[in-house]
This record gives C-alpha cells, structure tokens and sequence, in this order.
C-alpha cells in the first residue's frame, strides 16, 4: 500500500471512456458489450449520504480486501472479475496511475435489487428494531438480548437498494420473493450465509468479528447468479477486534462504525450535504482500514 499521504481521489473523470454510473463510492465506466471498469474512489457515505472528504487510501484498500475474498470464496459462488488487467483498456499515463490498485475490469451483469445481510450479532438498525419489536426483518429474536450479543446463528435480513441519498430499506423475505422470485431468493440467503460463515472463520482467526455484512448479486447472460460490488470490507461489515469485544456495548471497530458514531454526535439530520469531516476523524478512518486489511490479509 502507499502512504496515506497520497493524494485522495474523490471522482474520476477518465479519457475516453463513457462513465454509465458514479455511486456512492464506485464509479463505472463501460468498456465492450461484456466489460466494465469499476473504480473504488476515497468517497465514504454514511447513512446513505456521501461525505464532502475523502478519506486517503480507501479506494486501494476496498479494492485490495474485495479481490483478496473474490479469489478466496470462488468455490462457493461466482463473482464477476475477469482477470483482465486495466492496463488493457486504459491507455493514458495520467489515469493509468490514478487508478493504480483501485480499479478493476468486471463482466457486464444484470444487477438484482437486493442488499443480502447477514448478521451474526445485533448491533446498529438491527438493534434498533430488536429494542423496538423484538425482531429484525420480521425474523423473531430471543428475548433479552443485549447491544452486541451474538445471535444464536447468523440471520439473512435482506433490503432494498436505494438511489444515491436515499436510504436502503430492510425487508422480509417475502418482500425479496415478490421481486426476484422464491428460487432466487432462497439461492441469495443460502449463498449469503455461506459467505459469511466462511468469512467469520477466517477472520476469528486473525482477531476480528465480522458482527454484521452485506453481499451484493447479479445474474449472467446464463441466468447464473454471480457476486458483484464488493464483499467483506470495512465500508459493507462491522470488524470488531476480538480481544476488545464486550457484550453490552458498542465495540470498536476497524470500520466506517468510527465515522458514524462521530456524526451522531453532530446537530445533523442524516441528509445531503453531509457534514464536513475533522482531520483527526480522517486520519483514524485511513488508519482502521489499513488495520482491517493487515489482519484480514496478512
């Protein structure tokens, strides 16, 4: 990795390609009929809405876990990366240093519309609806759990994707057979719930709990379901560190957690534009990153 002192990389605007989608964090360039560019920028949005900073190095560090976990869960499911190298299509000096660890050349897929979540402990929304129902995403709890405890296993509490600034909704799942069928939709909670029971062992043994994560999917032109976006970073997981987890409370976290928490402390109605955020929060940003991927891919 370089030093965080790089230069951050908040849009991109690349020569000669068409940009077909700039999300909260990603940028997508269209490449062939079968081929897209995704670029991970510095960008970090929390509750849905992008911050005014970027933070130095999360590009490369997103970029770096997803492909680390891509190559790793390859027996359970297919993802989308090509194995085609950026240089191939990017011919320009300037944006080929640019996008140096932070793009990668992905196949053309018909993306589903479902966030699939699976949590192993009950912290943040799910906590929220536990104190308030007794239950996440309809899926009835144990009483008398506490902030942080680990559930008895690891439930699939899957939402809707939203637009940039707007929030993602969660559902039951029933409302994600209504929009992608019962098959489907018992093939992304199966297939979600492997990837995280695969991910947690890996990752207990390197000191972190993966509290709570979320997998994104399309389909190929085969109807065959395919692991898109990104998988297992500090932006889509809560990482606590193991030796500091305590039931009861919030843990620490090698996550975007630490930038939420700052701004729950602020007069701000969880709205764009966001708040501009303090060096120091910056700076202890990059910091847990890089720690999530030391320890994860050490």
């Amino acid at each position: 990795m370089n030093s965080p002192s790089v230069n951050p990389v908040f849009e991109t605007a690349l020569k000669g390609l068409d940009l077909i989608h700039r999300g909260k964090v990603r940028d997508v360039y269209a490449l062939d009929d079968a081929h897209m560019l995704i670029v991970t920028t510095d960008r970090l949005s929390a509750f849905d809405v992008v911050m005014p900073n970027p933070i130095p190095e999360k590009g490369r560090v997103l970029t770096q876990i997803s492909n680390f976990w891509f190559e790793r869960t390859s027996h359970i499911v297919r993802n989308h990366l090509t194995g085609r190298s950026v240089e191939e299509f990017v011919t320009d000096p300037q944006d080929r240093a640019l996008l140096a660890g932070r793009a990668i050349v992905v196949q053309r897929l018909h993306a589903l519309p479902v966030e699939a979540v699976v949590r192993g402990y009950v912290i943040g929304g799910g906590w929220k609806d536990y104190q308030a129902t007794g239950a996440i995403c309809g899926i009835q709890l144990p009483a008398g759990l506490r902030m942080a405890d680990r559930l008895p296993a690891p439930i699939f509490t899957p939402a809707t994707k939203a637009a940039v600034g707007e929030h993602d909704e969660n559902v039951s799942f029933d409302v994600i057979v209504e929009k992608i069928g019962l098959a489907r939709a018992e093939e992304i909670r199966r297939t979600a719930l492997e990837l995280y029971a695969f991910a947690s062992e890996h990752a207990r043994q390197r000191g972190i709990i993966i509290a709570d994560t979320k997998f994104e999917f399309g389909v190929d032109r085969d109807d065959r379901l395919v692991l898109i976006d990104e998988i297992l970073t500090p932006d889509s997981s809560r990482f606590w560190p193991a030796d500091q987890y305590q039931p009861g409370q919030n843990p620490p976290s090698f996550d975007k957690q630490y930038v939420r928490d700052y701004l729950e402390t602020l007069d701000w109605n969880k709205k764009a534009p966001g708040p501009a955020l303090p060096e120091e929060v910056i700076r202890r940003t990059t910091e847990n990153y890089l720690e999530a991927l030391r320890r994860l891919t050490a």
